[in-house]
């Protein structure tokens, strides 16, 4: 079969099922050896394996395509449709799923479309993945990198995916990008042996609560005169269309203090820790490490301090501030750590940030759902498809299941109203992990959740913090949550979250930043790695915020400093200076444009809305900044 609709031509081999598709000049081949499968309780079959499968064409007011049916498989009456068509309005190819019958096999996994073959040994042959702030992957890069590499199996909308959608752009400038329309229960899945020559990279499909139950749509858009920034901007367009890109300016039309956080430094610090004897970080052999407290006192002492220093505009992230200590007995947190200080040591804590013109945010999470919760209840966790509560005790408070989001709401309301009532002036709010980790899905009929309704369930509790002036924060940046996200936690780079001794996976890019940068605040990490990179070049070439403190033991806990402390601390404040002056310049515009000077990978080149540029040479681990 095949046809041309808006400049595409498919051609689809009816026997071997492969695509082909010319645009522009350029032709994309599916891989002859990819066979798309579903994985199965009952096995693995390949799509072919069909006991009845019949093509045919269709055309339809929207475009031209190809529907496929696929009929039996083993001893199953199982059945699904696949449907390929080229969309009339754009020329862009969408590949659709769409199950039919369910009866007869349990699905684990569906593994289509099938990936393109991209199996030239050229390093200008670039895969790009959008594992954390973004990668790029040259057909000959050193080292393999493999599914089982990336964050949650390149789960979109998790750490391994940021943003739904992966690309490949070739030598000559022709690429593609691989959007994810369905990306709820989705990832993808990477193929690149050590040196190349290929690298192969597919989505897979995962079933909801038990079931397929959906249609699931990869929409192809293929590219000419493509870079990585040209990809991106054609995912800025795709998500603008459907009203899903909310800038910073129009965040700030809400929330007048979204401007107030632009140019300031981040200050990371904490209260208690309580790590409980069945968590996985429990040190039995020095009991005395599980627990520390610092007063709410002695951290006033410390902002103080610092002013003192002239470290300038400050944004407090508290952890550990109520009684059960940092990770521990959420969702009942509250009241404010009272040996610590209670309400009234917080709330002067909160008044002195305010006096010196500091803002203050607090540090909860409403995901990890204690056993030690005052109100716990199993009935409000999640259940899984087969009706089980997963459960786990690896961080400080012990055993753990997750809180339902569907109910997650309720307990934002509660908590943040009796803040409120004790005369503490919130600033801004970090929800944990609900922008890192995957999406949850609950059976329990009584608050039945898919992941996409989980999605919908963490912004109404953004949405909470908004409506009453409170910016919004948390871990990361996945893509559902940027019209409701403020700033987050970090949003760094992959390697960054490894030792600086093992290889990296690609060549560093900012294709999240390429998307959003001028939509979300991200502070960013500002360590000098021995006989390696400074990270501060890196927080220069996103635009970001610098943290002047990430470790709540980093500079004495009451304030106090000696020498060498004092020294450190004074070059990091004039460090961060630099970066937040940028960041005051830039921090509300549009990424326009990444480039390699020179064709350099360790000559990186940032430009922004207004005109201004940042180069930073790794060589020399050296920056210049231009009008």
């Amino acid at each position: 079969m095949e046809f041309t609709v808006s400049g595409t031509t498919v051609r689809f081999d009816e026997r071997t099922m492969q695509f082909a598709f010319t645009r522009d000049g350029a032709e994309w081949n599916t891989c002859a050896d990819f066979k798309p499968t579903l994985q199965c309780a009952q096995g693995t079959f390949a799509f072919a394996d069909a006991t009845s499968i019949t093509h045919e064409q269709r055309e339809t007011g929207t475009g031209t395509g190809i529907r496929s049916i696929f009929t039996g498989f083993g001893h199953s009456a199982y059945s699904f449709e696949t449907y390929v068509w080229v969309e009339r309005a754009s020329g862009d190819v969408l590949f659709e799923w769409i199950p039919l019958n369910e009866q007869g096999l349990n699905i684990t996994n569906v593994t289509w479309p099938a990936a393109m073959d991209f199996d030239c040994a050229d390093d200008h042959d670039t895969t790009l993945i959008t594992h954390e702030q973004g990668v790029m992957i040259p057909n000959t890069w050193p080292t393999a990198v493999s599914t089982k590499d990336i964050a949650f199996d390149g789960r979109f909308e998790t750490a391994g995916g940021y943003m739904p959608w992966f690309a490949q752009l070739r030598a000559d400038g022709h690429g593609y990008i691989a959007i994810c329309e369905t990306p709820w229960n989705a990832g993808y899945g990477i193929d690149h042996p050590s040196n190349g020559p290929y690298t192969h990279i597919n989505t897979w499909f995962e079933p909801s609560l038990g079931t397929m139950n959906y249609r699931r749509v990869v929409r192809y858009q293929f590219l000419d005169h493509a870079d990585h920034t040209a990809v991106c901007k054609a995912y800025r367009s795709y998500v603008n269309e459907r009203g899903r890109l909310r800038t910073l300016v129009e965040k700030a039309a809400r929330n007048p203090s979204v401007r107030d956080l632009i140019g300031r430094s981040w200050v990371h610090i904490g209260i208690k820790t309580k790590v409980q004897p069945d968590s996985y970080y429990y040190d039995k052999d020095h009991p005395e490490k599980n627990e520390s407290l610092v007063t709410f006192a002695q951290r006033e002492k410390q902002m103080r301090t610092l002013h003192s220093m002239g470290a300038g505009r400050l944004y407090m992230h508290l952890d550990g501030w109520a009684q059960p200590g940092y990770d521990n007995a959420h969702p009942d947190y509250l009241p404010a750590c009272q040996e610590a200080g209670g309400w009234e040591g917080m709330k002067s804590l909160v008044d002195a940030c305010h006096e010196q013109g500091d803002i203050f945010g607090t540090h909860d999470q409403y995901r990890d759902y204690y056993f030690t919760a005052q109100t716990f209840d199993a009935n409000n966790a999640i259940r899984l498809a087969d009706g089980t509560m997963p459960e786990h005790a690896r961080w400080a408070g012990g055993r753990q299941t997750y809180l339902c989001a569907e109910l997650a709401p309720d307990y934002v309301r509660r908590n943040f109203a009796e803040i409120a009532a004790h005369g503490i002036k919130l600033d801004c709010a970090y929800l944990d992990v609900f922008t890192c980790n995957e999406g949850d899905e609950c059976s329990n009929p009584e608050h039945r959740m898919t992941r996409r309704e989980c999605f919908d369930r963490r912004a109404e509790c953004f949405e909470y913090l908004l409506s009453h002036g409170i910016l919004s924060s948390s871990e990361e940046v996945s893509d559902w949550a940027v019209p409701s996200l403020i700033f987050c936690h970090y949003a760094p780079y992959d390697f960054q979250m490894r030792s600086p001794n093992e290889p990296r996976q690609g060549v560093p890019v900012p294709l999240y930043n390429l998307v959003y940068h001028d939509c979300v605040i991200e502070p960013w990490m500002m360590e000098r790695v021995v006989d390696g990179d400074d990270y501060m070049l890196y927080a220069l070439l996103n635009g970001g915020a610098p943290y002047l403190i990430r470790d709540a033991a980093y500079i004495g806990v009451d304030g106090d400093m000696d020498d060498e402390q004092r020294a450190r601390t004074e070059n990091d404040i004039e460090r961060c200076h630099t970066v937040a002056a940028f960041h005051e310049r830039v921090g509300m515009q549009e990424l326009v444009r990444h480039e390699f000077v020179d064709d350099d990978p360790l000559v990186q080149r940032s430009v922004f809305a207004d005109g201004t540029a940042v180069t930073c040479d790794f060589h020399t681990q050296t920056y210049r900044i231009t009008d």
